[in-house]
């Protein structure tokens, strides 16, 4: 359930501290044996093809004639990177991506800084200008015109910040401003055989980069410096990435507690993160005890493995998203739990999208009925939450092929057992 904006935000507090105790427990001389062994696991990767992008924006214009979408805006971030390769930095200065119906799409950025993007873009050569003084949603509008559009739909992508759409609004009268979701979810949503593979590595390496962290338990470790010890595993394994840490009764929050945490025997432990391959993300939560565990806490571990299960088994092709979720957590309701999102339980929906974004389309949650296609990547993620005692989380992820749900990860087998 590792969502990366909102892990980042609740753990900014800590990063501080995970520096230090990455700078305390090990430098570039005296790297932990266990990390130390870990070789880059990058070989063979194959980036996405310039084919396959213009693929995708030939998608993007079949759907928005479908939709009565005269052009879609996008600022910099994973969907302009889906698209163009292109990704950057953004402030309060427009940069833009313009994709039309119709025609060739078109840039917007600073005149100050039209030389660095014109060394940078890869699609399109229709790059166009503002200085400081002048109205950047003019620039918009003026490239939907010269399109050949006076009047329909502009979809604005979901993470467009609200003043730039307003902005274009104010400056496209005859138009309707709209969600782009019809456009650049219903590209996004569907995976390549590509970008699966670019998924699978990501997957594949945060295996290794947790098991490798799980060796080096000790008692009294904070989770920060577990969190060290992921880091670190990730960068020998040649990717970016990270994990939260929590122990015993912190894991009962689904996504941590800032309240301080040494490890002890008998405490459970909730590792949640992922990485990136190329941009593609990986997600996978891991529950282990530090010790022997107690018949308690294998009951209920057991028993969030029978959800993980069962989510699983209903992921068909044609079957609606909330099935996963309803599957899962009627498992967990017969328990005893619950019920609803009532705790102790389970306290959040069983799954996610996942793909450039750690979080996106689409959901596994009660009243979303969109059936389920090939190409489509969840996760599979029922807690046990039992606040002031422990929680329990398996988290695998799961792409859908023409023959069926597949998982990408093999689940942990048992709580003695978590990496199989």
């Amino acid at each position: 359930m590792y969502n990366r904006r909102s892990f980042f935000r609740l753990t900014a507090g800590l990063t501080g501290a995970v520096v230090a105790a990455t700078n305390s427990l090990f430098g570039a001389q005296d790297t932990p044996s266990p990390i130390k062994q870990l070789k880059p696991m990058l070989d063979g990767i194959v980036p996405i093809r310039d084919e396959e992008r213009w693929g995708r924006i030939a998608k993007a214009q079949r759907l928005m004639a479908d939709n009565g979408i005269a052009a879609v805006f996008i600022e910099p971030g994973t969907s302009s990177f889906y698209y163009t390769g292109f990704r950057t930095w953004i402030s309060e200065r427009m940069i833009g991506l313009v994709i039309p119906a119709k025609g060739e799409l078109a840039w917007i950025c600073p005149k100050f800084e039209e030389d660095r993007m014109r060394e940078i873009i890869k699609f399109g050569t229709d790059i166009r200008t503002w200085e400081e003084d002048e109205s950047p949603y003019k620039v918009v509008a003026g490239i939907i015109h010269d399109r050949g559009s006076r009047t329909g739909k502009i979809g604005i992508e979901e993470r467009v910040r609200f003043f730039f759409a307003d902005g274009i609004r104010k400056e496209t009268a005859g138009f309707e401003i709209e969600s782009a979701d019809p456009v650049t979810a219903g590209c996004r949503m569907f995976k390549s055989s590509a970008e699966i593979a670019l998924m699978q590595r990501a997957n594949d390496i945060t295996i290794v980069a947790y098991r490798t962290a799980s060796e080096m338990l000790k008692e009294g470790m904070t989770p920060a410096e577990f969190s060290a010890h992921v880091s670190a595993a990730f960068r020998a394994l040649g990717v970016s990435g990270g994990a939260s840490a929590n122990f015993g009764p912190a894991s009962a929050f689904p996504h941590g507690s800032g309240q301080p945490q040494k490890l002890k025997q008998g405490d459970i432990i909730m590792m949640d993160g992922g990485c990136s391959v190329e941009g593609y993300q990986s997600d996978i939560t891991r529950t282990i005890v530090f010790g022997t565990p107690t018949t308690r806490q294998r009951q209920i571990w057991d028993l969030a493995r029978e959800a993980q299960d069962a989510g699983f088994a209903v992921a068909k092709l044609g079957a609606p998203c909330e099935a996963v979720d309803a599957a899962a957590r009627k498992v967990i309701i017969d328990a005893g739990f619950g019920p609803g999102y009532k705790v102790p339980g389970l306290p959040h929906r069983t799954g996610h999208g996942i793909g450039l974004d750690g979080h996106e389309w689409t959901y596994m949650v009660k009243g979303n009925t969109m059936p389920l296609q090939p190409g489509m990547c969840f996760s599979d993620e029922p807690t046990i939450a039992i606040p002031g005692e422990f929680g329990v989380r398996h988290e695998d992820c799961v792409y859908m092929t023409e023959q069926g749900a597949k998982f990408f990860t093999a689940q942990s087998l048992s709580i003695d057992k978590p990496f199989g």
